[in-house]
């Protein structure tokens, strides 16, 4: 096993490995984007988006691999039996550490269909993962504060457009589109500042949620509510890589879409706000008394 390796041999040759594994494939899909790009043929692109999607799972696979090979880190995955690749879900997830993005794709990559977040426009730059995102058509969101919009009112509910727009893109292919929707990582600073009433999660925000709901209520099957936990404390990606993180525990409930919520004006129906809002608070409070129930268990 080359976790028993020295720090000094292990540490660069995982760091090499990931990179080298990352410039190869995202290359490979920035070209074969390009390829699908060019040729505007209904049938040829769904055929390229279903190629660019398993060179994105195969990516996944090798840095998985890579995880396991370097590292000790266990996955402890519970409740994902049910889960099919054929169909579209939406996914929700808390949010601690970027930690959680390498784990979420090792514990469902090829289990279920390839996950699709939802990106703050800027991270478009971020160097190869960026152009990768942007050619397996992950949606790219701006979000615009509340001054902005009391100064340029003619943005409200762009981000809404963009979300339906994006949402629709989905139904040529099955896909899982991944939401954090606490909106951040969970720090305690945050968790004071925002007074949350749960314990070990911030406040979710439904707004996100409500608008894919609504563009994609008749096809999703389920909502997927997963639930990460470190009992060792809250990781970095150093720790991942340097074999400090011994154990995760992924909890998986699929639950499904209430029928009443599938059909609503979030913006502006309040009662229905209020309704969807009170779903997701719900799914919360079990979620935060199942990371302090693993919290509690001897490790």
């Amino acid at each position: 096993m080359l976790s028993t390796l020295p720090a000094f041999l292990r540490l660069p040759l995982a760091i090499l490995l990931l990179a080298a594994n990352t410039v190869l494939l995202t290359s490979t899909l920035f070209m074969a984007a390009l390829i699908k790009f060019l040729i505007p043929l209904p049938r040829f692109r769904r055929f390229m988006s279903a190629r660019l999607v398993a060179l994105a799972e195969l990516w996944i696979a090798i840095n998985s691999a890579a995880i396991r090979l370097f590292t000790r880190t266990q996955l402890i995955i519970e409740g994902a039996e049910g889960l099919r690749y054929e169909g579209w879900y939406l996914v929700v997830s808390n949010h601690q550490s970027w930690v959680d993005i390498p784990v979420l794709q090792a514990a469902f990559n090829r289990r279920m269909p390839f996950f699709k977040f939802f990106l703050k426009k800027e991270l478009i730059w971020v160097p190869f993962l960026g152009l990768a995102w942007w050619a397996l058509d992950f949606p790219f969101m701006r979000r615009y504060d509340r001054a902005t919009l009391e100064r340029r009112p003619e943005l409200r509910g762009r981000d809404r457009a963009e979300t339906r727009l994006a949402c629709e893109r989905f139904r040529s292919i099955p896909v899982s589109v991944m939401n954090f929707v606490e909106g951040t990582r969970f720090t305690v600073e945050k968790h004071a500042a925002q007074a949350s009433p749960f314990r070990h999660l911030l406040k979710p925000r439904s707004g996100g949620m409500a608008f894919v709901v609504d563009s994609m209520g008749d096809m999703l099957q389920s909502l997927v509510d997963v639930t990460v936990v470190y009992p060792a404390g809250k990781p970095t990606v150093m720790d991942l890589i340097a074999n400090r993180i011994p154990s995760v525990y992924i909890h998986v409930r699929e639950r499904p879409l209430p029928a009443e919520l599938l059909n609503g004006d979030y913006d502006n129906d309040a009662d229905y706000r209020e309704r969807f809002q009170a779903w997701l608070n719900g799914i919360w409070e079990d979620k935060d008394a199942l990371i302090e129930a693993s919290l509690s268990q001897p490790r």
